[in-house]
């Protein structure tokens, strides 16, 4: 087994998005290769239902995927195919926009007003980009727990992971996606696939994600090389990992709670604005003249 180094840690920004929705994005239109097949990575976490009750009002997506993972408070949704629902504490959904979808989604908090998910968006390859839009939606109920003897929990949401398989299929990227708990002061090592790029969102206590070996750092004159310890992570920081197929992480004292998310990159080329992700410019200005023109579901 070779660990995954760490290539890079980002900590998520505050965005304004949708109708004035207050948000923190982990990654997103910037540069793709590090997160292929995924696009984008967005925390809305809010106790004040002011900063996000205006939501996301009607937009268009193509060319992509929309994975919205609710921990608290309710999502509601509805679409221009006459669709309509709404996402609860543990539910998710993984909607596959395809050729063209009309969609908004209203986040309405809890009793408390609190309201905390996340929405990652995944890559199309070429061939899927105008496929027929469709959904999965998955109940809280329906995501499969595995608690290993020392106390580490995941939720599978989509792929394999220690004998459990996630309710999401079929999926180009054949991604995974995980929810995982572990306990304070315990270290932990997962798999992830070697094909793929992964990362870890930590939105939950702390800890440090170590390589097979303690990094080092630059001797000064007469001094030997010097050991550092992994930097600790903590609330909205992003991971990103080196090639390797497993990861280990060491919890701190509250623990460590994080998105473990992998896929296999499509290494095609990205033309992107705004809700729209396609492979060439032609396409992205095609895309854009039929929302105008009011054809865009007419290519669906």
């Amino acid at each position: 087994m070779s660990i995954r180094p760490v290539k890079r840690l980002i900590e998520a920004k505050p965005t304004l998005e949708g109708a004035g929705v207050h948000l923190h994005r982990a990654f997103g239109f910037g540069e793709t290769e590090d997160f292929d097949p995924f696009l984008l990575l967005d925390d809305f976490r809010n106790e004040r239902p002011e900063d996000y009750l205006a939501g996301f009002p009607w937009h268009p997506h193509r060319g992509i995927e929309t994975i919205t993972y609710v921990l608290a408070g309710t999502v509601e949704h509805g679409d221009s195919l006459g669709n309509q629902g709404e996402l609860t504490s543990g539910d998710l959904q993984w909607m596959t926009a395809g050729s063209g979808i009309i969609h908004q989604e209203m986040p309405r908090g809890d009793a408390d007003g609190r309201m905390h998910g996340f929405q990652l968006w995944a890559n199309l390859p070429s061939s899927l980009k105008m496929t027929t839009p469709r959904y999965q939606d998955v109940l809280s109920a329906d995501i499969p727990e595995v608690t290993e003897d020392d106390g580490t929990r995941a939720r599978v949401i989509c792929g394999d992971f220690w004998g459990a398989r996630g309710p999401v299929d079929g999926i180009a990227a054949e991604p995974r996606y995980l929810d995982i708990s572990v306990p304070p002061r315990t270290k932990r090592s997962l798999p992830v696939e070697t094909y793929s790029n992964a990362f870890a969102y930590v939105f939950a206590g702390s800890g440090r994600f170590s390589d097979a070996s303690p990094p080092v750092e630059a001797p000064t004159e007469g001094v030997g090389w010097a050991l550092t310890a992994p930097e600790e992570v903590d609330n909205r920081s992003l991971v990103v990992f080196d090639t390797g197929d497993e990861v280990t992480v060491q919890a701190g004292e509250e623990g460590i709670r994080f998105l473990l998310v992998s896929g296999k990159p499509i290494e095609e080329p990205v033309a992107w604005h705004g809700p729209i992700v396609m492979n060439t410019q032609e396409e992205l200005r095609r895309a854009f003249a039929e929302f105008q023109a009011g054809t865009f579901l007419e290519s669906s």
